[in-house]
């Protein structure tokens, strides 16, 4: 990163978003209104922190230079004079897009000698992950198959009982249930982020919503299920998405998912170093639209994931960006028919050297998401 603001005329960049503090320091945080800073130079870094996560940071090892805190907020005066106290007011310094225009405003009153420009610098850094995110995207990746098979195991075991399927919310519970457990299980330091272990489950006609949150609705036979489901490991997220069947397929739910199942093949495999997004996500949908199901579609293929769920790049027509090897994202067209069901398969994606690999294992195949009742 230091590299970079010398490319770009800059001293300094100071950045306030939770995932960008994390990703340069290693510090995570619950985010409020009390603001986290990390201001780096060429040769320093300083985090600010509110004095109650002050501890917090010097526990989790904050790979900064130098810790400094205010005590509350809104405070008698700025919570960022305890920074311009330690580095200075003036200089040429960068700020993230994501900085708010009140925060800016903020930062414009307290460091009155500086020059800001908004710069990217962190989300270019981002797009190709180190290897050891890859290794905490493959846990995360692994997490949400575990979660598929337990969302499975218990439509499974009320079916073998002869009792009431699960309602969306209550398998909704379960996975992220049991996804937490496996969580705690698995690794000793646990970063909590928003979205730990958790996911949609929309089952039917609900399943036609590509975002519907889970319902009381309770899944019958014949249903078009979607789980929907994903996580973080050390903070870094993958997701992992099945269609199911609740009984043998009838034609018209064969088309779709043939349908879909093909287009996530073929995006799948174009993902690959030097291909263009806006292409990769074209060839992907194409094969919905010349199955004659154009209508249906309702979002691009794909996206970015890293500290964010959804980050660039993204697999869309607008995104001109070409793949490069270490980026990881979602392959995930979805086809949606109001009043019947949707039908979505998802995989994260590792961009490698020799193309995509799946980081999600989940089977895919019609003949693996068919539950027998």
């Amino acid at each position: 990163m230091r590299t970079e603001l010398e490319h770009h005329g800059l001293d300094v960049l100071l950045v306030d978003d939770p995932h960008e503090v994390a990703y340069l320091t290693g510090f995570f945080h619950h985010p409020n209104e009390r603001p986290a800073a990390v201001w780096i130079s060429g040769d320093r870094a300083v985090l600010l922190v509110p004095e109650l996560e002050r501890e917090h940071a010097i526990a989790q090892r904050a790979a900064v230079d130098k810790i400094v805190a205010f005590a509350e907020y809104p405070g008698l005066h700025s919570p960022f004079e305890p920074l311009a106290r330690s580095v200075g007011r003036s200089g040429t310094w960068g700020h993230s897009p994501t900085l708010s225009t009140g925060r800016l405003h903020e930062l414009q009153t307290v460091f009155d000698g500086v020059e800001w420009h908004m710069s990217g610098i962190v989300d270019g850094l981002r797009l190709i992950k180190s290897p050891e995110e890859i290794a905490l995207h493959r846990q995360a990746a692994a997490l949400g198959d575990v979660m598929l098979d337990a969302g499975r195991d218990l439509i499974e075991a009320a079916i073998a009982d002869g009792g009431a399927l699960p309602t969306e919310a209550g398998l909704a519970g379960h996975v992220a249930r049991t996804g937490t457990s496996w969580m705690y299980e698995n690794h000793d330091d646990v970063v909590v982020v928003p979205m730990l272990a958790a996911g949609l489950v929309y089952a039917g006609a609900n399943s036609a919503f590509p975002h519907g949150l889970p319902s009381s609705y309770r899944l019958q036979a014949g249903d078009t299920v979607i789980l929907s489901l994903g996580g973080a490991v050390g903070g870094r997220y993958a997701e992992s998405e099945r269609t199911f069947f609740l009984g043998d397929p009838t034609d018209e739910q064969l088309r779709y998912f043939s349908a879909d199942h093909r287009a996530q093949e073929v995006g799948t495999k174009e993902l690959r170093p030097g291909a263009l997004c806006r292409d990769v996500n074209r060839a992907c949908l194409d094969v919905i639209r010349d199955a004659g199901l154009t209508e249906y579609i309702r979002h691009r293929q794909g996206h970015g994931i890293g500290l964010n769920f959804h980050e660039p790049p993204w697999l869309e027509d607008g995104d001109a960006s070409a793949l490069e090897a270490g980026m990881v994202v979602s392959s995930e067209p979805g086809i949606y028919v109001p009043g019947h069901a949707g039908y979505r398969i998802s995989d994260t994606v590792l961009i490698t050297d020799d193309g995509a690999e799946r980081l999600t294992r989940y089977p895919r195949d019609l003949d693996d998401v068919v539950i027998n009742l």
